[in-house]
């Protein structure tokens, strides 16, 4: 079970309020990676696509890179696989493997976010609720969230409520009954986080346990380049190991990437466990499970979860 003072909702990540992935210094990302798609076994492309130009168009090769990744096998992007990376994220963001159980789900937990809510807590402080909202009321207008759009806006990036209490929270969850709000959820969470995390995590040579890897630390972090974020963390990992697709060993490259986002989780003055490292991806990697195949047993907050 959690640590005590964990609520069953459990940890938000610390994201940064940006939540665009980044093209450029520090790193080198190619549009290619905005696509859907993974792969089963490492595939054998270069390390990273091109980079945009200053006019916002990609180099010929970000696009032959582009159809390198959609020729490969879908990995973590075939549908049985996307349910398990859902269900193992669930298992560390909310205690159940459930993840559908948590549309409606809202709360603040004192991380610093604001309210955290959805299927991978969407925060009102840290943009993707806002962009979530957004696109949700301009295909659906007059849904129950749409009055709370202006305080979301003047919210974003702190962990206020002005103008959300009272009321959002109960607007929230009657959103979650509409099949179109939770469509929107799991658009966004693809956009943001699923797809971006799974086309890098390709670009680099990683199998579907170094996909998966890869989306948590994603949910987990935010897509920052700070030492705290996802590109953050993926630039220290490359320090100290190289990628698969720089010709390392795939094992002891996400080694490197593990220590990394377990000390990133531990610089926190909050929210420091990281069991979803030590007793789950740790587990999955020193079996050397990297197609991440079931049966699946590992363990969040001391809590044993089983995927047959």
């Amino acid at each position: 079970m959690p640590p005590p003072g964990f609520t069953e909702r459990t940890l938000c990540r610390v994201k940064p309020v940006t939540r665009l992935v980044l093209f450029g210094a520090p790193i080198v990302i190619g549009v290619s990676i905005l696509f859907s798609g993974g792969d089963s076994e490492p595939p054998t492309v270069t390390g990273q696509a091109a980079a945009p130009t200053q006019t916002g168009a990609a180099k010929p090769e970000a696009a032959e890179q582009a159809e390198e990744i959609d020729a490969l096998p879908p990995g973590l992007a075939a549908p049985e696989m996307k349910e398990t990376a859902s269900q193992l994220v669930a298992s560390a963001e909310a205690s159940t493997l459930d993840w559908r159980s948590q549309y409606g789900a809202i709360e603040d937990i004192g991380d610093g976010t604001g309210y955290t809510a959805g299927i991978i807590g969407f925060c009102s402080g840290t943009n993707d609720m806002l962009q979530l909202v957004e696109g949700y009321t301009e295909e659906h207008p007059g849904n129950p969230l749409a009055p709370f759009l202006p305080a979301l806006r003047a919210v974003d990036g702190t962990d206020s409520h002005e103008g959300l209490d009272p009321g959002f929270t109960d607007a929230w969850r009657e959103a979650a009954e509409d099949p179109a709000f939770r469509a929107a959820q799991d658009e966004t969470r693809d956009r943001l986080y699923f797809e971006p995390a799974v086309r890098l995590a390709k670009l680099d040579g990683l199998g579907t346990l170094g996909q998966f890897i890869y989306y948590d630390a994603m949910v987990l972090h935010g897509p920052g380049i700070e030492a705290d974020g996802f590109y953050g963390i993926r630039d220290a990992a490359m320090e100290s190991a190289d990628t698969a697709a720089e010709g390392g060993d795939e094992k002891v490259y996400l080694d490197a990437f593990l220590d990394e986002t377990r000390a990133a989780i531990r610089a926190r003055k909050v929210q420091r466990d990281t069991s979803r490292i030590d007793t789950a991806q740790r587990v999955f990697l020193d079996q050397g499970n990297l197609a991440l195949e079931k049966p699946l047993v590992w363990q969040v907050y001391g809590e044993t979860f089983r995927i047959t």
